[in-house]
């Protein structure tokens, strides 16, 4: 058994033709849960040969667009593609509020296209979609777990005001734990979700460099991660592996990218540290963590 954790989109609402919108899929032999679904997220997935019919389930961090403008590519996907109408319903895992309010709207625009398919494939017009909402609890509870309870999906909350009800995601897997930031400031309340991990896959903003913006751009460090307090919390806790993701400003060359590495170094972090491209991740095997860059993992 192992536990491969792939980042599927480093990106922001940015566009970059390099990095799709925010993603993770946590994969524990042929069971698939991915964390947000920015956009293009279904083309990774592909790239690792992962369909809509293979995903286990989604999980939502919150509701800002670059997280889920992936979502209704692989709703409609799981519905048009199936070729039957007896398909699983596929789990979506979100905190109650906005990202659930999205969920529920997100495919009425599109109710013209499914009536009309629906006329050709004699099926429902009513994607399969399994929209499960839960109270942002004050600390990690469980809101998943597999059929033989062998892994389990702790939300708790994280700190992104003004946005309401933002979560991040711990994964506990008979190989080890994988934790999930969603967008957040570094804080306490990652604490929990952290302690333990082998792997935590976390966003991270360089401030100095946002903070020479004019005065007007510079309202997203007031909601980000800080490089340098991922550096102090993940060496407090002693985390192995940290993988970067959803950085800004998102690094286009060798030294921008060193520039990440050298500021959380400087928080005193000295485990493994990967400053993501899209594909790369950690596979949790045999008690021991191992990176990978690309969609190519070690046996």
């Amino acid at each position: 058994m192992s536990t491969r954790v792939t980042v599927t989109g480093t990106g922001t609402p940015l566009l970059s033709p390099d990095r799709a919108g925010a993603g993770c899929l946590v994969s524990i032999d042929d069971l698939h849960l991915q964390f947000d679904v920015g956009r293009w997220t279904m083309q990774r997935l592909a790239s690792l040969d992962v369909t809509p019919w293979d995903l286990d389930a989604i999980f939502l961090t919150h509701y800002h667009s670059d997280h889920l403008l992936g979502l209704q590519e692989i709703a409609l996907t799981h519905w048009t593609a199936a070729f039957r109408d007896d398909s699983d319903w596929l789990p979506v895992v979100a905190p109650l509020g906005h990202t659930t309010a999205f969920c529920d709207r997100m495919l009425d625009a599109w109710d013209a296209d499914l009536a009309v398919r629906s006329l050709h494939n004699h099926r429902e017009p009513v994607p399969r979609i399994d929209v499960r909402g839960f109270a942002v609890p004050e600390a990690p509870t469980e809101v998943w777990s597999s059929g033989d309870g062998s892994v389990r999906v702790l939300a708790g909350p994280v700190r992104h005001e003004p946005v309401e009800g933002a979560v991040g995601y711990r994964i506990e897997t008979s190989d080890g734990v994988v934790a999930v930031s969603g967008d957040t400031l570094v804080c306490d309340e990652l604490r929990p979700l952290f302690t333990g991990a082998d792997v935590v896959v976390v966003e991270a903003m360089r401030m100095d460099v946002i903070n020479e913006r004019p005065p007007h751009l510079r309202y997203i460090t007031e909601y980000h991660a800080d490089t340098r307090l991922i550096g102090a919390l993940c060496a407090e806790l002693e985390i192995p592996t940290v993988l970067l993701t959803h950085m800004i400003p998102a690094p286009e060359t060798p030294e921008q990218k060193q520039a990440f590495v050298d500021e959380v170094r400087s928080g005193g972090f000295e485990g493994e540290l990967v400053v993501c491209d899209d594909l790369d991740g950690a596979v949790i095997a045999d008690g021991a963590v191992r990176t990978s860059v690309g969609s190519s993992f070690p046996d």
